[in-house]
């Protein structure tokens, strides 16, 4: 199955977070926050304004993104879990270096 976004909603994978702490801790599963950041899968075409002209999403497939913890609604594809979610939910993009 294939999602495609409608408007400006956009689908992310959750990026794990690290399991050891700096110090080389292992922080169990069921201690560790959900990650809060992830990978764009799928962009939607945008959302319409008064005019009724398209304004295009500002991020693309690729893009590694923040987010809140709780934000986006939560599906099962394929066995993987993904988060649909609306690009004004999105805090930043990651930019590498």
């Amino acid at each position: 199955m294939k999602l495609r976004p409608l408007h400006d909603r956009v689908i992310v994978k959750r990026i794990d977070s690290e399991t050891k702490t700096a110090s080389g801790i292992v922080i169990p599963d069921a201690a560790a926050e959900k990650p809060d950041q992830g990978e764009i899968l799928a962009v939607g075409p945008g959302k319409k304004n008064d005019k009724g002209e398209l304004s295009p999403v500002g991020v693309k497939v690729g893009d590694r993104v923040l987010f809140g913890k709780y934000s986006g609604q939560t599906v099962k594809v394929d066995g993987e879990e993904l988060l649909v979610m609306k690009e004004e939910d999105l805090f930043a993009v990651v930019e590498k270096k």
